[in-house]
C-alpha cells in the first residue's frame, strides 16, 4: 500500500510539473513572441531527437548482442529437429534484410527531425514528384517481399509435407482442452482408434469408440516422450476452443481448431540430455535456478523441452505445459512398454466396457 501511496504521489507531482512548465512557456512565449518561441522550440526537439537516434539504436544492438543466447537459433539454441534448421535461416535473412531497412529507415527518421527543424530564414521546396526515387521505392522492397515469399513458401511445402504410406513413422494424437493437453499413442497395434466427440464423458475424455477394437490399446499419458532420429506425426485437434500446439525448440507450431484435425510431422535430432550438455558451455546457464539457493539445481541441469499453447484461450492459458523427454529409441521402448492403455486402466469391467459380459 505504501509503495502504491508513493507512486501516485509520485505521478501528482510530475503532472503538477508539467502544468507549470505549460504556463511558463505560455508567458515566454507571449513574452519573445510565438514565432521565436516555436524556433527555439524545434531546434530542441530536433536536437533531441538526434541524441534518442543514437540511445536508441544502441540499445536495440547491445540488448540484441547482450541476449543473443537466450534466442532460438542463435547460441545453444540450434533447433532440435530436423527441418528446424530450415525455417531458422528463413528468419534469419528476413532478420537481416528487415533489420537494414529498420537502421536506415530509423537513422533518417531521426536526422531529418534535426537537420529540417522549422526556422524562419528556412522555405520549403516543392516536390511534386520524382520518377527515380518512387521507381527505387518501390522496386526494392518488390524484389527483396518475393524473394522472401518464394524462400518462405519453398520452406512451407518442404515443412508440411505429410508422410507417404511406404514410410516409417510413428503417430500420436494432441488434443487441446481448457486448460492442458491430453495426450493418446497408439499401443502394440501402431494405430489410433476412432473417437467420436458425442461420446465424451467423465470416464471417456476423448470419446474413444470402445467398440472399435484400435481403441483398445491407445495409451494416454502426461508427458511427451518421443525417440531420437524417429519420425513423428502429430494428429492435433481441440475438444473446446483455438488452442496452438507450440514445441518451440523443435519449431513445431500448429493451431489445434475445433472440428478441424490438423497435423505435424516433424523428427527430432538432439535427446534432452544432449542439449543439456550444449547449454552447458555457456556461462549464462551454469547459475542456480533458485538464486537464494546455491544447492539448487542449475539452469543448464534444469532444462526441459517443453509443449506450450500458443493461442490465448482463456485465464488458464498459461497452464497449458507439458514436460517433453527426447530419448534414445531403448529407453522409449522401456518407457513405452510400461505404460498401460487407457482401456485396461479405467474401462474394462465398468459399465462403459461394451465388451463386458461378451456384449461384443
Amino acid at each position: 500500500k505504501m509503495t502504491f501511496i508513493l507512486i501516485l504521489i509520485s505521478l501528482v507531482l510530475i503532472a503538477i510539473v508539467a502544468i507549470q512548465i505549460g504556463k511558463v512557456s505560455d508567458l515566454t512565449s507571449k513574452i519573445r513572441g510565438e514565432e521565436e518561441v516555436q524556433e527555439i522550440n524545434n531546434k530542441k526537439q530536433g536536437f533531441y531527437s538526434f541524441i534518442f537516434l543514437f540511445v536508441f539504436l544502441g540499445g536495440v544492438i547491445v540488448s540484441g548482442a547482450y541476449y543473443q543466447n537466450y534466442f532460438l537459433g542463435f547460441g545453444p539454441h540450434i533447433p532440435a529437429s530436423a527441418h528446424g534448421g530450415e525455417l531458422d535461416s528463413m528468419f534469419k535473412v528476413t532478420l537481416l534484410l528487415t533489420g537494414i531497412v529498420f537502421i536506415i529507415t530509423h537513422i533518417l527518421l531521426f536526422y531529418f527531425s534535426f537537420k529540417y527543424s522549422g526556422s524562419r530564414s528556412k522555405k520549403a521546396a516543392f516536390v511534386s514528384h520524382d520518377n527515380k526515387l518512387e521507381l527505387i521505392w518501390t522496386g526494392i522492397p518488390a524484389v527483396v517481399m518475393a524473394f522472401l515469399v518464394i524462400k518462405g513458401l519453398d520452406a512451407w511445402n518442404d515443412v508440411m509435407a505429410d508422410v507417404s504410406p511406404d514410410e516409417e513413422y510413428m503417430e500420436i494424437e494432441a488434443t487441446g482442452y481448457q486448460f492442458a493437453w491430453m495426450l493418446r499413442y497408439p499401443g502394440a497395434d501402431g494405430l489410433i482408434g476412432e473417437k467420436n466427440f458425442r461420446l465424451i464423458d467423465g470416464t471417456n475424455p476423448l470419446g474413444q469408440n470402445w467398440e472399435d477394437v484400435k481403441n483398445l490399446d491407445d495409451i494416454h499419458v502426461d508427458e511427451l516422450v518421443l525417440p531420437v532420429g524417429k519420425k513423428v506425426r502429430v494428429r492435433i485437434t481441440s475438444r473446446d476452443v483455438l488452442h496452438n500446439f507450440y514445441l518451440p525448440h523443435f519449431r513445431v507450431k500448429m493451431d489445434a481448431v475445433p472440428g478441424m484435425p490438423t497435423y505435424f510431422v516433424f523428427t527430432p535430432t538432439v535427446t534432452t540430455e544432449e542439449y543439456r550438455q550444449q547449454l552447458k558451455d555457456y556461462d549464462e546457464y551454469n547459475i542456480p535456478v533458485n538464486q537464494d539457493d546455491p544447492e539448487s539445481p542449475l539452469l543448464w541441469e534444469d532444462f526441459n523441452f517443453e509443449l506450450a499453447c500458443a493461442e490465448l484461450c482463456g485465464k488458464g492459458h498459461f497452464s497449458m505445459r507439458k514436460i517433453v523427454r527426447i530419448v534414445s529409441q531403448e529407453e522409449y521402448d522401456a518407457w513405452i512398454s510400461g505404460q498401460a492403455s487407457y482401456y485396461d486402466a479405467v474401462i474394462k469391467g465398468t459399465d462403459s466396457d461394451p465388451y463386458k459380459n461378451n456384449e461384443l
